[in-house]
């Protein structure tokens, strides 16, 4: 009875094997922070692992200050097959063979996603990996702290939201009302974005030439400052990331805040905010230069040059970036997908930020795609905390990194 058995499960696993080839397990790599959650990653994760029997996936997450070192230290070694990458790093990435080009979408597909997500894919019109987490940052702001300080409706320039930050603080509604994440990292270049194209400015060119020293980038590092001489932006800010503007909003001590959409699910858990019926998400201030402008915070998902499991890779890929995937897990990040926002589980997680990510992906902007934007954004990223702490003069800083950055072009 037993050789029965034996036999049995011998013939199963053989037919189990004929049906979905030989087991494999592939690693993958994402990062911890905003977006789609651990959890969710994870839970997804099994579901496909159901869906696909023959494949295991062994899942590492680090924050993303650690992904790109990550990226490029296992390629050649192979340790990781899918990694989660950012729409910066796929020009240097692509052009040194960290990761491998995959096959082009169809049109109905590519028709069918956001432009600034596949855009994040893309360099000298290759594909180097698929869309996955689409996202950009919003305005948040206290509904409370708002009317309390007289005002009905949320600031639509930035001079307006200046104006509001300062009445609250003489009202002593709020001591810091602005929070940012102006840590010396990435989400420092991501603000600065956001606020030069406000302004009417541009780090380069079309043809990536640089433009520092334009009016805009002046105006943007200023306001910057201004808001820290006049006591309304949280010193803290200068070693805030995203998790700490969201944190330092839902606790109450800020009325404004730029963040990614993950911040308004995390402001409204009853278990870790104080403001919950406080919270209000709107269109991020602009300018006579602009009506408004947002960051574009999308990454792919890519395959490593080091992969030794492409096809299984390619599947994981694509099932993570599905329409399934991305409609069940929408809670704290919108999908790629432009037919899925009106879906009714999308919009019943996120029915404010469904609604507002329509206008608000109209004024998109993306950070520079170059292979050496690495090199320049760790550089840049000094040369405003120089300036946020009364080192440098804007004047100077912008200056000195448009030589920089051209003398990065020369050398690539």
């Amino acid at each position: 009875m037993k050789r029965k058995i034996f036999g049995f499960l011998v013939v199963l696993l053989v037919l189990t094997a004929c049906v979905y080839g030989a087991p494999v397990t592939i690693n993958a790599l994402f990062m911890k922070q905003a977006g789609y959650s651990e959890e969710d990653v994870t839970a997804g994760t099994k579901d496909f692992e159901k869906a696909n029997p023959n494949i295991k996936v062994e899942l590492t997450f680090v924050p993303y200050e650690q992904l790109e070192e990550k990226i490029i230290t296992s390629a050649q070694a192979g340790s990781y097959d899918v990694v989660l990458s950012d729409g910066p790093f796929t020009a240097k990435f692509g052009k040194a063979g960290i990761i491998k080009e995959v096959p082009a979408l169809s049109a109905a597909d590519q028709k069918d996603i956001f432009g600034g997500a596949l855009l994040s894919t893309i360099y000298l019109g290759k594909s180097w990996g698929m869309p996955w987490l689409n996202d950009c940052k919003y305005l948040f702001y206290n509904k409370k702290m708002l009317k309390d300080a007289g005002f009905n409706n949320p600031p639509k320039t930035w001079d307006e939201l200046l104006t509001q930050a300062k009445a609250m603080k003489a009202r002593n509604i709020v001591k810091y009302p602005i929070a940012w994440s102006w840590a010396q990292a990435e989400c420092l270049m991501c603000d600065y974005t956001v606020l030069a194209a406000a302004f009417g400015g541009a780090m380069f060119d079309k043809n990536g030439n640089p433009t520092l020293t334009a009016e805009g980038n002046k105006r943007a590092l200023d306001y910057m400052v201004k808001t820290m001489t006049e006591g309304v932006t949280n010193p803290n800010s200068l070693e805030f990331t995203e998790d700490n503007v969201l944190a330092t909003f839902a606790n109450g001590d800020a009325a404004f805040g730029l963040n990614w959409t993950y911040m308004y699910s995390g402001a409204l858990d009853a278990s870790k905010s104080k403001v919950v019926n406080d919270v209000g998400v709107a269109l991020i201030p602009g300018s006579q230069q602009a009506v408004s402008a947002t960051v574009n915070g999308g990454q792919p998902l890519s395959i490593s040059a080091g992969s030794k499991h492409e096809k299984e890779a390619w599947r994981y890929i694509l099932y993570m970036a599905g329409k399934d995937f991305q409609r069940t897990y929408s809670k704290n990040a919108v999908p790629i997908w432009q037919s899925l926002y009106t879906d009714p589980m999308v919009i019943g997680y996120n029915p404010v930020i469904v609604k507002l990510a329509g206008e608000q992906y109209k004024y998109l902007v993306n950070r520079p795609s170059l292979p050496y934007y690495s090199e320049f954004s760790t550089d840049f990223q000094v040369k405003i905390q120089d300036v946020l702490r009364g080192k440098k003069t804007s004047d100077k800083a912008l200056q000195e990194e448009q030589a920089f950055a051209a003398s990065l072009a020369a050398k690539k």
